[in-house]
């Protein structure tokens, strides 16, 4: 930063009380939602209404102004990889709570049943295999909860509408049934 744009900056007032409370306004609007679109009305509701006390408001204020309205509005990503990379993210924390919510997310922002699988199975390399069983365990009652929800009675083909045979084409998935033949 050059000398003279940090003078300028030195004297520029400090913004308003009027001014900061438009702007953590207008981030808590867009956040609001944007977090109701991938973490559904209902889901939000109760996480304000549970967070509406005294103590806890200023967290769940933070979480939508910044998180949902700083970030998940930024340009740059699509809202499907945001929701798989959180995933990820999640599965690796261990945060069950959150992961579900965000498997639920990833699913209303068009992730298929086999992006999600995958993006558990990558984390899973990377961050342990108890982090990775448990995130399978919190996606796979998240999708059986979606698939009654939507009387889907295969997989939940995403917003590429294909199948695991379609995108397993190059690669099989040797499963446990198979590996206990010799053939392989």
């Amino acid at each position: 930063m050059s000398s003279q744009h940090q003078q300028q900056q030195q004297h520029q007032p400090a913004p308003s009380p009027s001014a900061l409370s438009t702007a953590h306004q207008t981030l808590f609007t867009a956040g609001l939602a944007q977090r109701r679109a991938v973490a559904g009305s209902s889901f939000v509701d109760a996480a304000l209404s549970n967070g509406s006390s005294s103590f806890a408001r200023p967290m769940q204020e933070l979480v939508t102004e910044f998180c949902w309205g700083s970030v998940w509005t930024r340009p740059g990503l699509e809202l499907k990889t945001r929701s798989l990379l959180n995933i990820a993210m999640l599965c690796a924390l261990n945060r069950s709570t959150e992961l579900a919510v965000h498997t639920r997310g990833a699913l209303r922002n068009g992730a298929s049943e086999v992006e999600i699988r995958e993006t558990i199975l990558q984390a899973a390399v990377y961050c342990g295999m108890p982090a990775g069983m448990e995130g399978f365990k919190v996606a796979e009652r998240v999708l059986n909860e979606w698939k009654k929800e939507h009387n889907i009675t295969g997989e939940v083909l995403g917003s590429e509408g294909k199948t695991q045979a379609e995108t397993d084409d190059h690669y099989r998935d040797v499963g446990l049934e198979d590996r206990i033949h010799d053939d392989i």
